[in-house]
């Protein structure tokens, strides 16, 4: 038995099998040699390409691969050791161009990674940048609605016009169905429907201020989306054709009462504020944005400030008529004065022209009557004629000099006169009198008193001889006493009042004169209106005496005239009184060197 022979007998290929296997290595070259061709072509045209040894790497790895697929086609028939040799070379070659491109594509494809992460990042940056753009267009547009609204609003001044102007704006802007205001009605329990922009208000159309939606409203600084069927959204007729429509309201900050009277819309306590409501077109798909709430908001604080600026200007207004009419009513009562003091001065005229000559012919009669032989009951008719003529003329004069006083027609005439003599001239006509009144009356003339001064000489005497007079008239018996000084400036400040503010200067000093009695005195209730008109004789103390208290005022109004101050102490009735005056006078050398 012949053995077995177990090798396969080699196989001699098939020609067409070659052949295919040859067209395909030659078609594999061609294509692994374009590769490279368009790896350079690309890395040309990039204008930026950081791994360009990475290609050239690769582009040599596929011409290897190329030159090995080419090589291999002398493989297919019988060849020479060089052809091997030359295959050998060839795929050693690739092996290790292709085992270096593949390290160095592990170290570079964490860098591609994190390049396709900030690709990642810049394009989320981008979209976030879209999107904030968008957001500023939306705000430049609210912006140039709040403008457009806000210049419409306040281009009047009508409280009327500012809210149908507002209902208009916002209609037109944001595409509304319905816009309305509701204002605080009188009572301020209830909010009323006073303004819509498309729809008629419906008569009673009355919603209570205490309602938990109005509360939240009024507690609310931003626009509220509140629910169709609320009582604030009944403002146009329902349809039951419609879908529900998205309903926004928000507050209305009116004016507080303290500040300005609202006369249609009085402000009350409870609640300040009215509220508008806005509503989306039915069946529609839109919603209410931000950026269309926002703009509600803002057109809310426009109108709250529109309507602060009307009332502003309804008020001034009422005060500007209120004004004219008080202005008219000054200038007739005005009228009415300059009437008044017209005829009292052709009354005081007549009375100096008039009845002053037949006074002096009774008093000059009397005292020549006095001089004859009468009998005692005679001569006490002429007696009481006589002093009644006088006091006539002294009322006469008092008058005549207080209405010149109130008029502001007295000045003073300021000229050189001897000081001295002033007192000595009152003290001799009083002396008389005291004389026989049994009443002594003294003078105490301060050794450094000037003997000259500039003033008015005549007021001054007018002024000592009515307080001595005065002060004999109410003294029954004891003494009266006059004193004269310099006044210093300690003085000045013992006296210094609220309405005295003594001021020195070159050429003038003030004089101190006191008249103090032993009379009757004056009570202390009776003391603040001792220099009023007139008042005398409503003072009890004094029901008994002449005169109606002319001469006290006339004083004041005379030591006024001279930047003086008049005042007069008593500690009560029966305890006498002590009348006490300061006025300023010029020193005649002061005078003389100015004039001279």
């Amino acid at each position: 038995m012949e053995g077995c022979d177990c090798i396969e007998p080699q196989w001699h290929p098939d020609e067409l099998l070659l052949k295919y296997q040859y067209i395909s290595d030659f078609f594999i070259a061609l294509a692994y040699f374009s590769i490279p061709l368009e790896l350079i072509y690309f890395v040309k045209k990039s204008s930026f390409f950081p791994y360009r040894w990475v290609l050239v790497q690769f582009g040599a790895f596929i011409v290897l691969c190329g030159a090995t697929h080419l090589i291999s086609l002398w493989t297919f028939v019988p060849h020479s050791k060089m052809v091997a040799l030359v295959m050998t070379v060839a795929k050693v070659s690739t092996a290790v161009v292709s085992c270096a491109t593949a390290l160095t594509l592990v170290h570079i494809i964490p860098d591609l990674l994190s390049v396709k992460m900030r690709e990642v990042f810049l394009k989320n940056k981008a979209e976030a940048l879209d999107r904030e753009m968008g957001h500023i267009r939306t705000q430049e547009a609210l912006g140039r609605h709040v403008r457009m609204l806000t210049h419409e609003i306040r281009s009047t001044l009508d409280r009327h016009t500012i809210l149908k102007t507002t209902l208009v704006e916002l209609g037109r802007t944001l595409n509304l169905e319905e816009c309305a205001i509701w204002m605080p009605s009188p009572s301020g329990v209830n909010l009323q429907l006073s303004h819509t922009l498309r729809h008629p208000i419906p008569v009673g159309c009355v919603v209570p201020i205490s309602l938990p939606i109005v509360n939240q409203i009024f507690s609310s600084n931003h626009a509220m989306i509140i629910q169709h069927t609320s009582p604030l959204a009944r403002i146009r007729p329902i349809s039951g054709r419609y879908a529900p429509p998205e309903v926004v309201a928000v507050r209305v900050p009116l004016l507080h009462v303290s500040n300005f009277q609202m006369i249609e819309w009085p402000e009350v306590s409870v609640k300040s504020d009215a509220v508008m409501v806005l509503m989306l077109p039915p069946d529609s798909a839109r919603k209410w944005h931000v950026h269309e709430l926002e703009l509600v908001e803002v057109v809310a604080d426009q109108v709250a400030v529109a309507l602060s600026h009307a009332s502003i200007l309804e008020e001034s207004m009422r005060a500007r008529d209120l004004l004219m009419e008080q202005n008219v009513a000054l200038d007739l009562a005005r009228r009415d004065a300059e009437m008044a003091i017209r005829a009292r001065n052709d009354f005081i005229d007549v009375m100096n022209h008039e009845m002053r000559t037949p006074i002096e012919a009774m008093v000059a009669l009397s005292s020549l009557l006095l001089e004859t032989e009468l009998s005692s009951e005679q001569r006490v008719m002429v007696e009481t004629v006589l002093r009644s003529s006088n006091l006539l003329v002294t009322l006469i004069n008092d008058v005549l000099d207080l209405s010149r006083l109130e008029d502001g027609s007295m000045g003073l005439d300021n000229a050189p006169f001897n000081l001295h003599s002033v007192f000595h001239e009152v003290i001799n006509l009083i002396k008389p009198i005291g004389e026989m009144k049994k009443v002594a009356v003294s003078l105490d003339l301060a050794s450094d008193f000037p003997e000259s001064a500039v003033g008015d000489e005549k007021r001054l005497m007018q002024i000592i001889l009515n307080l001595v007079g005065n002060a004999i008239k109410f003294t029954k018996e004891g003494w009266v006493s006059v004193t004269a000084s310099v006044a210093g400036v300690d003085s000045l400040k013992d006296v210094s009042g609220s309405d005295f503010f003594p001021v020195s200067a070159d050429g003038q000093f003030y004089i101190l004169v006191q008249v103090k009695d032993t009379g009757c005195g004056i009570s202390p209730q009776d003391l603040p209106y001792i220099f009023t008109a007139f008042a005398q004789s409503q003072m009890g103390a004094k029901k008994s005496y002449d005169g109606r208290g002319l001469g006290l005022a006339i004083c004041k109004r005379f030591v006024g005239l001279m930047e003086g101050r008049i005042w007069v102490e008593s500690e009560g009735l029966g305890k006498g009184c002590a009348a006490t005056f300061i006025v300023r006078l010029g020193s005649p050398s002061m005078q003389t060197m100015i004039f001279g």
